[in-house]
Parts: structure tokens; sequence; C-alpha cells
């Protein structure tokens, strides 16, 4: 009952055309109940009394009645329709808006067909029952009722006779709306897990067929298909022993009428008029009986939608957004992590870092996969909470900072960059959507873009696919760099951003990025020691702790955890950049390539290690 109260709530920004609807479906109502009457007097009056003069007049009133249900009709549909269209679409912004607010964990917990499913089918189901069924039950409830008053008024004898069913059609009603509610509820729960299950096949379409996945999944989604299809069934079986009842019931009253009523004709304690009204008022009592049980099962699956709906709205903003928080107008993008601790519900991921990240300083966190790297990264947009200590930009808790003036001044690239269905342009501006197209060329040059948007069929303006599935690991890569790029953040988080490109595209990158990350604060999450190499300090991660720091070279030489990850691949590596810069040089006519970044904490001049080249 709380669910019923909280929904009919929404209605309270469209009074007026609730209220309005309201008043033209009693109209159509009372227009409707004129009919018989009409009828009655057109049969008593004119055809038995043999007035074909007046035969006329009530046909042609039979047709003003008409006209003017049919006007009255139209005004209600468009009323109802536009209130209901409104709460639809009030619910769904209200409800994206509160998930918009929500932090990455929230999502990590919820499935996207889950979430979709309430966005889309249970808000529909509330928006039937608000913009449609609350009226058609309150005006067929109220004609039943004013039907009985008006066959009480013709012969109250035959009325109670014809209306001994209602008492049963309540009955019945009220045991159907209890059976069919938690069947409801089932059915929806179960199509949202379709919808889940159909939403990770398309998304996952090319690992399904990679891996050869596709009877598996289709068994799968087969399992998820036939629980709602048993439910669905136990939906239909409720309804088609209960709805034929209720249709049934009236029928037995008809059978009343036409045995008593029709004797009381013969009598002549009763004209035949008045007992084709009251058989027309009785008849048009089957209707309402039919509709009050469809309409009992539309507020069910209103209630059951609503519950899935309110779970949602309910839930508390996890990561708020405090009301003295300061803006950050101008970041110099001093990082500080202050004893920080981190766990994803029960499972710890950072215990105790520290770190002191100066303004304009570049650091690679490194270690191995789960270490703590991408979520130590995490915490400085504020993408989570800390569950202890503090990270702070330019002196400030980032929990005290506005979070869109925060991550207006932070550039992220993920391992896996998300591209929107749009131009290729529109995905670089995402983070910026005032930049220029000048500036777009720009960053997507840095990136080493520009080069291969050119080659596309529209250039910069060629749109992608879904999620950017079009175009290659490496350019969705290159492009979610230059996304990036093009905010000029002051901090930048770089999330193994090459790790999709190849190595002669890294190696441009790298020359680029070298210059990129001058002047700003830059986090370098990465495996490859030739992207690490652009890093002043090195910081290795293990287990949740900080193990080492240092430079590439001084890790290296110190041997111990670092050294064991990356020393014989840098060997290995170094052959192979020597190869393949002799053959980039002769490719290009005997022009040498653009050097590599000296790694910080070498002065110039001074000769590598012994028997190891000079950077990654």
């Amino acid at each position: 009952m709380r669910t019923f109260w909280r929904i009919t709530k929404l209605l309270g920004d469209y009074k007026r055309l609730t209220v309005a609807g309201f008043a033209l479906a009693f109209a159509q109502m009372g227009l409707s109940l004129l009919v018989p009457r009409v009828t009655q007097l057109a049969i008593d009056r004119a055809l038995l009394g043999g007035d074909s003069h007046m035969l006329v007049w009530y046909g042609l009133g039979l047709i003003g009645v008409g006209a003017v249900r049919f006007a009255v009709g139209v005004g209600r549909r468009l009323t109802t329709g536009k209130a209901s269209l409104g709460i639809e679409y009030d619910l769904r912004q209200r409800l994206w808006s509160h998930l918009l607010r929500q932090p990455f964990a929230y999502f990590d917990r919820w499935p996207t067909g889950q979430l979709m499913s309430r966005l889309m089918s249970d808000i529909t189901n509330v928006r039937m029952f608000l913009g449609y069924g609350m009226v058609f039950f309150a005006v067929n409830v109220v004609m039943i009722l004013a039907i009985a008053v008006i066959l009480l008024a013709l012969d109250w004898r035959l009325a109670l006779l014809s209306l001994a069913f209602l008492p049963a059609l309540l009955l019945v009603t009220w045991r159907f709306s209890r059976r069919l509610r938690p069947i409801l509820r089932d059915v929806q729960q179960r199509i949202a897990d379709v919808t889940a299950a159909a939403e990770e096949n398309v998304v996952g379409s090319r690992i399904v067929r990679i891996f050869a996945r596709e009877d598996d999944e289709m068994a799968k989604f087969s399992d998820r298909s036939t629980r709602v299809f048993e439910a669905s069934v136990a939906a239909a079986r409720t309804r088609a022993v209960y709805v034929p009842l209720i249709a049934f019931l009236p029928n037995l009253a008809v059978a009343f009428l036409l045995w008593y009523g029709g004797r009381q004709v013969v009598q002549g304690s009763l004209t035949l008029g008045e007992l084709v009204a009251f058989y027309t008022y009785l008849m048009m009592l089957v209707y309402p009986a039919q509709v009050i049980g469809w309409l009992t099962g539309l507020a069910q699956r209103a209630m059951a939608s609503g519950e899935r709906i309110y779970e949602l709205l309910d839930a508390p903003i996890e990561m708020e957004e405090r009301p003295d928080a300061a803006p950050l107008p101008q970041a110099a993008g001093a990082v500080t992590f202050d004893r920080v601790s981190f766990a994803y519900g029960d499972r710890r991921v950072l215990e105790d870092v520290s770190l002191e990240v100066p303004a304009g300083r570049t650091v690679a966190l490194v270690g191995h996969t789960g270490c703590g790297k991408t979520t130590l990264a995490n915490l400085v947009p504020r993408f989570y909470d800390v569950s202890g200590g503090r990270v702070l930009v330019d002196g400030h808790d980032v929990r005290d900072l506005k979070l869109a003036d925060l991550r207006r001044h932070i550039g992220v690239v993920t391992q896996d960059p998300f591209l929107f269905s749009a131009s290729i342009a529109e995905n670089i501006r995402a983070g910026r959507p005032e930049a220029s197209a000048g500036e777009v060329r720009a960053a997507a040059r840095i990136a080493q873009a520009d080069e291969f948007i050119a080659a596309l069929p529209d250039g910069y303006d060629t749109v992608v696919g879904e999620r950017g599935l079009t175009l290659s690991g490496g350019q969705r890569q290159r492009l979610a760099i230059a996304r990036a790029l093009v905010m000029d953040p002051r901090i930048l988080i770089l999330d193994d951003a090459t790790s999709s490109v190849d190595v002669e595209t890294e190696s441009r990158i790298r020359a680029a990025l070298a210059d990129v990350t001058e002047g700003r604060t830059t986090f370098i999450v990465a495996h490859r020691p030739s992207t690490i190499s652009l890093a002043d300090e090195v910081v290795v991660l293990d287990h949740g702790r900080i193990v080492a720091r240092g430079t590439h070279d001084e890790l290296l030489a110190a041997g111990g955890h670092y050294a064991h990850m990356f020393g014989d691949a840098e060997a290995r590596r170094c052959d192979l950049d020597a190869v393949f810069a002799q053959e980039s040089g002769a490719a290009a006519g005997g022009e040498e390539p653009a050097p590599a970044r000296r790694p910080a904490g070498r002065p110039a001049g001074r000769p590598p290690p012994e028997g190891r080249p000079d950077g990654p």
C-alpha cells in the first residue's frame, strides 16, 4: 500500500491534467448512461405508440449523444495521455539523475540489464497505471454503482435479483489481485535477467564468437527465457481462471432478468422499453466487470514495478558532494596520498599507502596484476572514496572539493577506452564540448591519431559504431588519449594507455607524451618498460603496499621486485628497439628517429650502466 501512495504522488505535478482527465472520463460515462434511457423512451413512446415522427427525434438525440461522447473521449485521451507521458518522462529523468550521481562502486554491484529494465519497462508500467489504469478503474467502479442505482429505481425487486452477482464479483476480484501480484513481480524480475543476458551478449558478441561460446550462451539465454515463460504461464493461468469467471458472473444476472423481467412484461407490470433499458444497463455492467480484472492486473504490475523503481531511488547516494564543497578553479596538480586504504567490499586492495607527488612530476605505478595500481589512480578524481586516510590535491582533501571542478582538471585514459556511437570529433570533445576544430586536431596529432582519421571516409565527421567497435583497439586508444589531452588537464592519468598499439605507434606516442607530460602531474599505470621510462619516478606496489620507489635504472640496479619483473624484458626490448631504430632510419632515407626521453635521475652525459643501452 505504501508503494501505491508513493506512485500516486507522482501525479502532483500534473494536477490540472489529472483532474481534467477524470472530469472528462466521468462526463463520457454520464453520456453513456443516457443511451439506454433514450432507447427506452423511443420504444415506449414512439415505437409502441406508432409515432414515426418521434422516432426521428429520438434517433437524432442518440446521434447527438454519440457525437458529444466522441468529442469528450478525444479530450479525455489527450489530457490523460499528456499527463501519463509527462509522469514517465519525469520519473525516468529522476531515476537517471539518481543513477548518474552514484559512484563506480554502485555500478560494480548492479547488472546493466537490471538497470535498463527498470529504466524502461518498469517505468512504462507505472505510467500506464497512472495515466489510464486509475482513471478507468475509478470510472468503471462509479459506473457499476450508478447502474445499480438506476436499476433499483426502475424495479427494485428485479434489480436485487440481477445484482446478486456483485458481492461474488468483488470477492473474486480481490482474490485475483492477491494471487497475481507476486507472480507479476517475479515475471518483471525474470524479464530483467533476460535483458541482462541479452545486453552481455550484444556487448560481448566478439568474445562469444572468438571462443565459440554460441551454444553455451544460447543455452544460458534459453534457460533465462524459459524462466520468463514459466512465470508468464503462471500469470496467464491465474488470469485464465479469474478473468472469465469475472466475465461470467454478470451473465447470471441476465438469465434472471430474462426469466423474471419477461414475466413482468407479459403481466403488464413492466413496459417493453423498461425491460430493454434494464437489459442494456445490465449489459453495460459486463464490460466494467471484465475491465476491473484487467485493471487489477495493471495495478499489480505497476505496484511490482514501483517497488523495483523505488529500490533504486531509495538507495542512498554513496558519494555525496558536501554542502560546503569548495571549487578548485586553478589547480597546480600536487597530489598527496596520506595513509590511504581502500577495499572493494571485504576485499582489501590498498593498505596504508603514503605518497607525495609534486606538481608537474610524472610517476609510474607498476606491479603485478591486482596489486592496486589502477585503484590508487582512480582515487585521485574520486571515482571511489578511500576506506581510510586521505587523498589531497594541492593540499585539499578531494572529498572537500566540488566533483565537477576536481574532474575538470584531470584527464583519464583507461586501458579499455569507451567510445560513443557518434562522430570522431564528438568523441574527442566529450570532456570539453567547447573545444574548437583546431584544438581537436591538435590533440589528435599529439595522440598520433590524425593520420588514420584523415584516411577515414568522412575524416573527423566519421561516425564510429557502438562502443567504437568499428575501429581497431589501437585506434580507440589513440582517440581516448586525444580526448584526455583536449581537456588540457593539470593531472593526467594514463592507465596502460598504449597497451593496444603497435611498437612503431607506441614509440611515436611515447615521444609525443614526453612533451605533453612536461608541466603536468602524470600517473602512468603501465607494464611496458618503454612506457615506464617516461616517468620521473617509479612506484612499485605489491599486495596493496608500496614496496619500492626510484627511477627505472635505480630500481633495475637495486634488484628485487622491480628487477625481477622487468630485468630480462628490458634487455630483450632494447635489442628490438635498436633493430627498429635502424630499420626506421633506413626507411626514412637515413633520418634518425626522435630520441627517447632520458630517464630521470641520470645527469646528461652520464654513461649508462655497464652493458646496457641508455633508456628503454
